[in-house]
């Protein structure tokens, strides 16, 4: 079970998005599984589409939050499953951020097979985690040298820079932790990091996975009293979570500063013997893939759209 198909991030999601017109919730999220939703649309204000989606995504109208490893979680054959979602005739569906190596995948395509339905992938990507269950040491020393000098031994650079605190800003001040990522966010890339209604979602999500047994971590670290980089993490089942981050890249020229803030929550997992891995999810840096050279283990994900409808099968394989 991942933080992801908590009721804490499921319910979350559908509080702020269930409302869009066309949305119509099958199946609750939670306890480890997906929730399930039909999205019913006009494919360009013409074709009528009625597609199956896992709460937490969106396929082609909606720009939400990454929900990843996402799957069915069911007791049940997923034959049981399917033979249940008849009734909203579904023409399409898009699965997203599945594991390639997972039972729920396998058993997809050859459900898929059996029935008929046409398969197509959509998207491919790699989530990065680092084993914390050794020796923080040990670890570093498998690193390459440069990737060192960014993670850890930039650390004595970035203290001759004056006093380097790293705080917890949840729950008292994660308002102005929201603020300072945003900022950090739109001076790197032009455009903040959250929405209002993703805003919101966090919020909502953060205010409730305490229930669950999760731990949020709104890390800070300032250098003389102002705040220079960000991480967003919560600990999970013994997996630390890192969601997102952002940084004062005009700092230092010779310091990575989101790199350098990542080696101390990375060694602060290895401290604690509650926690077995540090997750850096899917995606890659601005410049650099910095998640991949720091890396233990990588998972493939697998991005897949199920394809019912005759028509529709018609169209895709004319598009190719």
């Amino acid at each position: 079970m991942s933080l992801f198909q908590t009721e804490a991030w499921q319910k979350s999601w559908w509080d702020i998005w269930g409302d869009t017109p066309g949305f119509q919730l099958l199946s609750d999220g939670g306890g480890g599984r997906s929730g399930l939703y039909l999205d019913r649309y006009r494919l360009r204000k013409l074709l009528p589409i009625r597609c199956l989606q896992f709460v937490g995504t969106n396929y082609r109208r909606l720009s939400t939050p990454r929900t990843e490893y996402n799957g069915f979680g069911t007791a049940h054959s997923l034959t049981s499953l399917f033979d249940g979602l008849d009734q909203s005739h579904w023409s399409e569906a898009v699965f997203r951020d599945m594991r390639v190596n997972s039972g729920d995948f396998r058993a997809l395509k050859a459900l898929a097979r059996e029935r008929g339905w046409l398969v197509r992938t959509v998207a491919s990507d790699d989530a990065y985690s680092i084993s914390t269950s050794g020796s923080f040491d040990h670890y570093l020393s498998s690193l390459g040298s440069n990737s060192r000098l960014k993670f850890y031994n930039r650390r004595k650079l970035l203290q001759a820079e004056g006093h380097i605190e790293l705080k917890n800003f949840w729950p008292p001040q994660r308002g102005d932790f929201f603020t300072l990522l945003n900022q950090f966010h739109g001076h790197r890339w032009g455009r903040p990091c959250f929405s209002n209604d993703s805003l919101r979602f966090h919020g909502h999500f953060l205010s409730r996975i305490e229930k669950e047994g999760g731990v949020p971590e709104l890390s800070v670290l300032t250098c003389n009293h102002k705040a220079i980089s960000v991480l967003y993490n919560v600990m999970f089942q013994g997996v630390t979570y890192n969601i997102q981050s952002g940084f004062d890249e005009s700092f230092h020229r010779k310091i990575a500063l989101g790199t350098l803030h990542l080696g101390y929550s990375v060694e602060k997992s290895f401290e604690d013997p509650g926690v077995h891995t540090f997750d850096m999810l899917a995606g890659g840096g601005k410049n650099e893939n910095y998640k991949s050279r720091l890396a233990t283990r990588t998972e493939p994900l697998i991005s897949v759209m199920v394809v019912r409808s005759r028509l529709l099968k018609r169209l895709y394989l004319l598009k190719g």
